[in-house]
């Protein structure tokens, strides 16, 4: 199928805007790439450091005979995502050695959890921990002995940051390795119903927590759609993981027949042999395409709209707001997973699945098939599902049909035209509203606004009753600037209440939301941000606000509002406590959230 002309003149936009960019990233990874084989620039002291540890392979490493692969870990065991990757260390080196190569751990990386900072002041460490992540990444491949890179890390800010570094060492090959999702637990839906029922002092904290532990209860991503399990579904349309290990289950023979299969092909891919597959040559602009029709696809988390701008700026890609949008436009929803839905993602892996979708796309001209990726060849590799063959992967074409049309459907039959993610602009700025879950009839509002400057005011509003009528709530003060830009998911729960009282209700915030943000309507990502002068700064309570998505309108219409003189609240009291104040560098440096949020990039 020819590609879709949208898709192709979004991707014509971004190639030329990133001319001069992308020229001088590839130069550079050229020139990396031409002093050959790492280990044979370092001095004999300093390899005999490196191998010190390596007993029977020091002699093959010296004499540059065999690939050795660097592993870069995001293992923890207080991520339940992350708790599978502690036995990973050793399973790579032993199939590193059967493959005929070796295997090191190059260092760790942190690994926050959103879930437990939510709501909390280390929420406000979350968004640079990404930045963190990248930096320290580059401390480990810094030793520069590694012919290639497995990359160990799953969720929200763990995946963008290694992407940033991989792309940063992009003339090595390298290849990102999941773990899967926990298996089902309890019901989406139902969890959310405990929690508003919570919300609104109809449940005791013990029946909250009862809901809590039952659905997150195992090892494995959280099963839902937020961020965690956008970034794995981003790695599959972007080339980076081999074709459908996204969403196997941890522990099972197939996960671990997975990461057998991706310690062979790193081996595969380094210079010392003929397939030399290095990450800059993967992630070029249409990967990048690719991942944005993914995300809007699927109706994936907001937070992705940040990182990719992030990641792309690291290969010398640059992305827009307005790419997001362009894409959404010409993007079918073919998904439906909680908070998009009830489904979770095991139930849409068994619909079919990434296979499944990426192979409607690939056939309605929607993704760029001439890609380069980890598994070799253009991106139909990716409609293929992987299947056992004694203790090894193979992999077969993927299904044709779905297997619940509730969860998963074609384009032609997709659950909404366009896709998940819509921007928004006005006198306010520039923002970005998920509406995949939000009803249609209320992807619209105007009211007066009620501001706050942090959510512990929005929730005592709430429990006296202040906000029991049509608004539009404001939150401001939580951008890259003021306090690091963390979620406001806590909020979500008061919000769907207002909600469920037949009430016209809106967020409007310089700050995020979470990847599992729902059916309320949030302008979100909102810049400039209130610290840097945004008008958001000058909205007072009582004034008009208009929330469109339709029309991606973000508008105060009270007239008068940009004289207003803006008198910042004191912040102090987001500089210290928790590690907070090791960030001040990080909060004075961080860029626009509409340029990525980044202070590395």
């Amino acid at each position: 199928m020819p590609l879709d002309s949208r898709i192709d003149e979004i991707t014509d936009r971004i190639r030329e805007r990133s001319r001069d960019s992308r020229d001088g990233y590839l130069k550079r990874m050229r020139a990396q790439a031409e002093q050959g084989p790492r280990r044979a620039h370092l001095d004999c002291g300093n390899q005999a450091h490196a191998y010190a540890a390596m007993q029977d392979q020091k002699g093959d490493l010296a004499a540059d005979r065999v690939p050795n692969i660097g592993i870069v870990t995001a293992y923890n065991d207080m991520l339940s995502a992350h708790q599978p990757y502690g036995t990973y260390p050793d399973r790579i080196k032993a199939a590193a050695r059967e493959a005929g190569a070796t295997a090191q751990v190059a260092g760790g990386v942190p690994a926050m959890c959103d879930g437990v900072t939510q709501g909390q002041a280390g929420m406000e460490l979350s968004l640079f921990s990404r930045d963190v992540i990248a930096l320290a990444a580059g401390v480990a491949l810094s030793h520069d002995t590694f012919d290639a890179a497995l990359y160990l890390g799953i969720c929200d800010k763990i995946v963008p940051g290694l992407v940033i570094a991989a792309a940063t060492f992009g003339y090595l090959p390298g290849i990102f390795v999941p773990a899967g999702p926990m298996p089902s637990g309890l019901p989406n839906e139902e969890k959310a119903r405990i929690r508003r029922e919570f919300a609104e002092g109809k449940i005791g904290r013990d029946k909250l927590m009862e809901a809590e532990m039952a659905s997150y209860h195992g090892p494995g991503t959280c099963t839902f759609y937020g961020t965690a399990n956008s970034n794995q579904m981003l790695m599959e349309f972007m080339g980076l993981h081999l074709p459908g290990a996204s969403f196997v289950n941890p522990d099972t023979p197939l996960r671990d027949a997975l990461t057998d299969a991706a310690v062979v092909r790193a081996s595969e891919m380094t210079g010392l042999g003929n397939a030399y597959n290095p990450v800059c040559d993967i992630l070029d602009e249409r990967a990048y395409v690719n991942g944005l029709v993914g995300l809007m696809a699927t109706g994936g988390s907001t937070n992705l709209v940040l990182h990719l701008i992030a990641m792309a700026r690291a290969s010398g890609v640059q992305l827009t707001c307005a790419d997001f949008d362009a894409v959404s436009e010409a993007t079918p929803l073919m998904a439906r997973v909680y908070p998009n839905g009830l489904a979770d993602v095991n139930h849409f892996h068994a619909a079919g699945g990434l296979p499944f979708m990426i192979g409607h796309l690939l056939e309605a001209g929607l993704l760029h098939e001439d890609v380069r990726t980890v598994a070799g060849g253009g991106l139909s590799a990716y409609a293929t599902e992987p299947k056992l063959d004694g203790d090894r992967v193979k992999w077969e074409p993927g299904p044709r049909e779905t297997q619940n049309d509730r969860i998963l459907n074609t384009p032609e039959n997709g659950f909404a035209k366009t896709g998940g993610l819509k921007q928004v602009r006005g006198n306010l700025g520039i923002g970005v509203m998920k509406i995949s879950a939000v009803a249609e009839e209320l992807q619209h509002i105007e009211a007066p606004a009620r501001v706050f400057h942090d959510q512990a005011a929005v929730k005592e509003a709430f429990r006296a009753g202040e906000l029991n009528r049509d608004v539009v709530v404001v939150v401001r003060y939580q951008g890259p600037r003021a306090n690091g830009m963390p979620e406001l998911h806590a909020l979500t729960p008061l919000l769907s209440v207002l909600l469920s009282r037949g009430h016209k209700v809106a967020l409007v915030t310089d700050g995020r939301m979470s990847g599992a943000s729902g059916k309320v309507p949030a302008a979100i990502h909102v810049a400039p941000e209130a610290l840097l002068d945004g008008l958001i700064a000058k909205v007072q309570d009582g004034d008009i606000v208009r929330v469109d998505a339709a029309n991606g309108k973000l508008e105060v219409l009270n007239e008068g509002v940009a004289e207003r003189e803006i008198v910042h609240p004191d912040l102090t009291g987001n500089e210290m406590g928790l590690g907070r104040e090791l960030f001040s560098l990080f909060r004075a440096t961080a860029g626009r959230s509409d340029r990525g949020a980044g202070v590395v990039i």
